[in-house]
């Protein structure tokens, strides 16, 4: 009796009932009615494993997925199919499926008309994509059942990574309609992150934050992590690199892990908050990148399994680090930990499958990929809070700005004010002391002097004169910034001043071996109406500066004029040089105050920089434009253009002019 028991149970798997199924069958899972037997050794060959004798190791699986987690053990999974329909039924096709496309062997064994398993089909993606029966990213078997047939399938799975089996038992036609759910499914999560990817990649482009091109960097990994998970890299991208196939999962979960930390300091600012969080974070990244070593380095079974861990720690640490920024009251992190707690709690669940806590199903087999979606979709809203924060921000510090530059500009107004007022109230208190040593100078003059005495007397009385020039300069520009200067208009002769400014400047143009020329035509009116005292001023500063800077050849002043009617006349004074010249320069700079065309020479030329915003300022003041040209090393031309009116004591009775007459 003890014999015959131990017989029985010997049996008893094989007494097991075949999964019946008919014509009118689409899909049967085989989750719960298949046997599984592990062979931790990995020794057994078929002949073994499909003896009588070996029924007795076969279990009965009880769940709906056989899920191993990492395990290095071969598994035989034996399957018993009847196919009821009657003998007349017309024929069908049908489909052995196992839905796990990071599966690296898988073998299939079916009877022969003998009765003697033989290997039918033998594929993973340890092996190129062309091995497969049925090009799908899952695993296709044909099953040539008959009418009435029974028959038994043999599968031996082995992987590297984690052994999960989903398997089930498919109709061709029911398939083929199964397919469209399953790809709008992928192609709705691969379209989300395509679209976030170029939408933030336009992010990037537009605010230049270099937290946008970390998270797409995030995106990229993440979304090709997917791709080779899915099976849909064998398929498109590297069909005919297993090698690559089977390292691109761990690579890309460590690149993932890499940037996407990366993006959580810099989103959050970690590294202002919390140094702890941001350390952890950046030990997270190093391990990214030893995972990524590790995956074109060494078999991909030791860096899948680190890439596990360092999935786990990641979702953990930026999860705690959101939520202590969000703590804190960082704006952005509410947003933040919203869009990434569908990203975790996917990639959690997904994670836990893998490891062998939770049943392989649709929802856990496509947890990571439909959280990620969901996250890269709410995290938009996130990007989005910050660019408006960031908005708000600035929008502030503008506020502040303005408030703190206007501020700033009374108080410089307020001091140039005071300065002008200062260089006014000195310069005038600098004349009288000035005017008397001037004057004692000149009645010096008067007493009988020796060569070296009247030598010193020359130098005093230059000297003082160049002195009270500048004081006069100082005081115009001050009484010209502080608008107290007005043109006067009285009758002058234009040839006499003309002829005094000449006068007034032979000296110096004889010291230097120069000429001094003077250009007026004899048809040009003598006798105007204007303030020729400050005309006279401006075209002195611009014979002083000529002289100044001209070493050999000379200076030309040129006056030529028209008439725009019976007592007007547009005048343009020309002062050209043949000096040193300078390069072309904005009239702002130029006309500056204090402004040296090269400051290294002003201890050899002297001078305050100030006579030809004194100019400018004063052709203003009688309605005039002072214009330049210069090269350097050629010389240079001012040219100043003003409208007088011509004195009517010497207007002739009863002439009258018409247009514009040129002299």
């Amino acid at each position: 009796m003890r014999n015959l028991l131990m017989l029985l149970l010997g049996l008893l798997p094989m007494l097991a009932g075949a999964v019946e199924f008919d014509a009118g069958t689409r899909h049967i899972p085989l989750g719960k009615v298949m046997q599984v037997f592990e062979d931790r050794e990995g020794s057994a060959s078929i002949a073994q494993v499909s003896a009588p004798i070996f029924a007795s190791r076969f279990r009965t699986h009880d769940a709906d997925v056989l899920n191993a987690g990492y395990s290095t053990s071969v598994f035989w999974l034996k399957v018993d199919l009847h196919y009821v329909a009657t003998a007349d039924a017309t024929p069908r096709q049908w489909l052995l499926e196992l839905a796990y496309p990071p599966m690296d062997h898988l073998e299939l064994y079916l009877p022969d008309a003998d009765g003697v398993f033989r290997l039918a089909q033998r594929t993973g993606d340890a092996l190129p994509y062309d091995t497969r029966q049925i090009r799908q990213n899952n695993y296709l078997f044909e099953l040539p059942l008959a009418p009435g047939q029974s028959t038994t399938a043999y599968l031996r799975l082995h992987s590297q990574g984690s052994v999960q089996a989903p398997l089930a038992l498919w109709s061709a036609e029911a398939y083929m309609e199964d397919q469209p759910t399953r790809l709008y499914v992928l192609g709705m999560i691969y379209g989300v992150l395509l679209v976030m990817l170029v939408y933030n990649l336009f992010l990037y482009l537009s605010v230049r934050d270099v937290s946008y091109l970390y998270y797409i960097l995030y995106i990229a990994s993440f979304g090709l992590y997917q791709v080779s998970v899915n099976g849909a890299g064998v398929a498109y991208l590297w069909p005919d690199s297993p090698w690559w196939a089977n390292a691109a999962t761990p690579f890309f979960i460590g690149a993932a892990g890499l940037f996407g930390c990366q993006f959580a300091r810099h989103f959050l600012r970690l590294g202002k908050l919390s140094r702890g969080y941001d350390r952890l974070l950046q030990l997270l990244m190093l391990g990214g990148v030893l995972v990524m070593v590790l995956a074109v380095s060494m078999r991909y079974g030791i860096a899948l399994r680190m890439a596990t861990v360092l999935a786990l720690l990641f979702t953990v640490s930026i999860f705690s680090a959101g939520l202590y920024a969000w703590v804190r009251g960082v704006r952005v992190a509410r947003w933040f930990i919203i869009a990434w707690s569908a990203f975790l709690l996917g990639g959690l669940v997904n994670t836990l499958m893998v490891l062998g806590y939770l049943p392989n199903v649709f929802v856990t087999m496509y947890a990571s990929q439909l959280g990620s979606a969901l996250e890269v979709a709410l995290l938009s809203l996130a990007l989005a809070d910050r660019i408006n924060s960031m908005r708000e921000r600035q929008s502030q510090t503008l506020r502040e700005t303005g408030r703190t530059l206007e501020h700033l500009n009374q108080q410089l107004a307020r001091s140039n004010h005071l300065k002008d007022e200062f260089l006014a109230t000195v310069t005038h208190e600098l004349r009288t002391p000035m005017n008397g040593v001037i004057g004692s100078l000149e009645l010096m003059q008067t007493l009988p002097m020796g060569a070296e005495m009247a030598q010193y007397h020359r130098t005093a009385v230059g000297s003082a004169q160049g002195m009270m020039d500048m004081v006069d300069d100082i005081l115009t520009l001050t009484e010209l910034q502080a608008g107290r200067l007005r043109a006067q208009a009285a009758p002058f002769s234009l040839r006499g001043m003309l002829q005094d400014l000449r006068a007034g400047h032979a000296g110096m143009a004889l010291g230097k071996g120069l000429y001094l020329s003077l250009d007026i035509p004899a048809e040009l009116p003598d006798d105007l109406l204007g303030d020729a005292q400050k005309v006279a001023r401006c075209l002195g500063c611009l014979l002083d500066n000529a002289l100044k800077f001209t070493h050999q050849g000379g200076v030309m002043l040129q006056v030529r004029g028209r008439r725009l009617g019976p007592d007007s006349l547009a005048l343009t004074f020309t002062v050209s040089d043949s000096g040193i010249g300078f390069d072309d320069l904005d009239q702002a700079i130029l006309y500056q105050r204090f402004f040296q065309v090269d400051g290294s020479m002003t201890r050899r030329y002297g001078g305050l920089g100030i006579g030809l915003s004194i100019c400018r300022k004063l052709a203003e003041l009688l309605g005039g434009k002072l214009s330049h040209e210069s090269t350097r090393g050629l010389g240079s031309r001012f040219e100043l253009s003003l409208n007088l009116e011509i004195s009517q004591m010497q207007m002739p009775s009863g002439r009258t002019v018409s247009g514009a007459t040129r002299f």
